[in-house]
């Protein structure tokens, strides 16, 4: 058979409405629900719930600014210690300098001498050396046998020669062991320059595990690209480089919040020690140091959720019943005004069944009648009974009018509907009932039919005149939907269950998901513009609910729609 259709998308469709609709009637109650529930909750809550955020901030924002100034007031104290290390260092190398010859500084047990009274006076230093201005140290005192070393490629030779004196980033240089340099360039007696170094390994990291930070605290310092100078609980061992951002360089402690490698949310103080290039940066638990507001939060939360949820249940409660008696209401002026509507439909049905039967029949039974007359007339007349195309025609005209007479008596039963009380119902011949009205139409536009509906299927249970309109509305849609030389295929089987599962689908358009979920809603339709109603897949949902059983569709754009009908069986009206 065959269909062809400029709808575009099939959608609730313009069907021949039936019963009811759906049961949630014509208004979306849910969206009433939900509106009076959130403008009735929104009036009641704003203002707990500004007033609890507003002092859960301040509170906040209190103690960490109170954990900042901790911060900070250790790092200050901190850089001092450092600052005033290392300066005492470079003090008494410029005294070591300025109170012996060069003569006694190159002599080495005499510079060997000199490093043993540093020890005892000031501790710190691991080795001295003399390197004169070609790089080359000439003179040196310490464990690591470096004399005859040439620095001049060395970037803290190339700085004590530009600044006159240096304080260098951690490197490990020749002894292959992190340290830093303190240099000093002093005038020779003639008029050369050399320069006094000195080396310091262990002191610094020795200087910052004193500072007493909180628990999960920490202090270390940095140089200027982020690279380690002294090992970092958070952050790794020394010479590794780091991902913290550094704020701009100032005379003033600064403090930020950063992030850990491990994911975790410290305070920082960075602070710039003079004259060198290390920035100390002090390291405190942010929620180590906000235990005291988290606890605060926890009780302030609580408090506020029990006020919140006291108020939410009760007009959550309230907001519930008014939309149910809204619902109630609804529904039964939607019901009785579609039975209203159904009984009228039915009535003129069955009128217009019976005036179409009745005025067909009366011709009908003339040219029966004129057809038997030929047809014994050409059995007394030998010069017609000798004339086989006239017994042929006459024997045609005689079958159509007997199809003419059945399709007028189908007519006449679709219409009238008479039944009320539910019978055993063979689907296979309530099926052929409904597609004899449509096989005129498929023909004519090419669509084809595939039917597997066996006949051991058991039978249904219900109103046939139901059944009828169910499998009448879901076909039309199908038809509707697709284009010329499309594919209907219709198969029933029985379940476990006791049902027998209808599936009819079709090779249309389908339908889009975001409309699929609105299908079976009342006077939904995509086809309003060409007199779509969005009444005939509700009423089929109805009469589906009304009949025992259940209806699911599927589809896809562009490849098809599936409705598969589940109908009570006989089995289970005997359970």
């Amino acid at each position: 058979m065959a269909l062809e259709t400029k709808h575009t998308e099939k959608k609730a469709g313009d069907t021949v409405p039936g019963t009811k609709p759906l049961t949630e009637g014509f208004l979306n109650y849910k969206k009433i629900w939900l509106l009076s529930f959130v403008l009735t909750a929104a009036f009641a809550i704003i203002p707990v719930i500004f007033f609890g955020v507003l002092d859960y901030n301040l509170t906040r924002r209190s103690l960490e600014n109170d954990a900042e100034a901790r911060a900070s007031r250790l790092a200050s104290n901190t850089w001092r210690s450092l600052a005033s290390f290392l300066d005492e260092r470079k003090n008494a190398l410029n005294y070591v300098v300025r109170s012996n010859s060069f003569e006694q500084l190159g002599n080495t047990p005499q510079l060997t001498k000199i490093l043993n009274i540093l020890h005892q006076s000031f501790g710190g230093f691991t080795d001295i050396g003399i390197i004169n201005a070609t790089g080359v140290q000439s003179a040196y005192a310490g464990p690591h046998g470096l004399a005859g070393k040439n620095y001049k490629d060395q970037q803290w030779f190339k700085d004590t020669i530009a600044h006159g004196t240096s304080v260098s980033d951690v490197f490990l240089g020749f002894r292959n062991v992190p340290h830093i340099s303190i240099a000093l360039r002093h005038t020779a007696p003639d008029n050369t320059y050399f320069i006094i170094r000195a080396t310091i390994e262990h002191q610094l990291p020795g200087i910052l595990s004193q500072v007493k930070t909180s628990i999960n605290g920490d202090a270390f310092l940095i140089n200027t690209q982020g690279v380690l100078q002294t090992p970092s609980h958070y952050f790794g061992d020394v010479l590794e480089k780091t991902n913290i951002a550094l704020p701009p360089a100032t005379d003033q402690t600064r403090t930020m919040t950063i992030t850990s490698k491990g994911g975790e949310d410290l305070i920082a103080a960075f602070r710039q020690i003079p004259n060198t290039p290390f920035i100390l940066v002090v390291l405190k638990s942010k929620q180590v140091l906000m235990s005291p507001w988290h606890d605060s939060k926890v009780t302030l939360i609580k408090y506020l959720g029990i006020s919140i949820s006291a108020i939410l249940l009760w007009i959550w409660a309230v907001t519930g019943y008014f939309v149910r008696r809204l619902k109630l209401l609804d529904l039964k002026r939607s019901k009785y005004f579609h039975m209203a509507e159904y009984e009228n439909k039915m009535a003129s049905i069955g009128r217009l069944a019976a005036g179409v039967a009745h005025e067909i029949n009366n011709p009908l039974a003339i040219i029966n009648e004129k057809a038997g007359l030929i047809k014994d007339m050409a059995h007394f007349k030998p010069e017609l009974k000798k004339d086989p195309r006239l017994l042929e025609t006459v024997d045609v005209i005689l079958t159509s009018v007997k199809r003419c007479s059945r399709i007028t008596r189908q007519l006449l039963s679709f219409g009238r509907q008479t039944q009320t009380v539910p019978v055993p119902l063979t689907l296979k011949s309530v099926l052929d009932e409904v597609l004899v009205f449509l096989v005129k139409e498929a023909q004519l536009k090419n669509i084809f039919v595939d039917i597997d509906v066996p006949d051991t299927l058991p039978q249904v249970i219900g109103n046939r005149g139901k059944l009828q309109q169910v499998l009448l509305n879901i076909v039309n849609n199908a038809f509707a939907a697709m284009p010329r030389d499309g594919r209907l295929s219709i198969s029933a089987q029985k379940t476990d269950e006791p049902f027998v599962r209808l599936k009819i689908s079709d090779s249309g358009c389908g339908i889009s998901p975001e409309n699929l979920k609105h299908i079976f809603e009342p006077f939904f339709s995509t086809k309003t513009n060409q007199g779509g109603t969005g009444l005939g897949l509700s009423i089929t949902y109805g009469l589906v609910q009304e009949l025992g059983g259940r209806i699911n569709v599927e589809s896809k754009l562009n490849e098809g729609t599936t409705f598969i009908v589940h109908l009570p069986t006989t089995t289970q009206k005997e359970e």
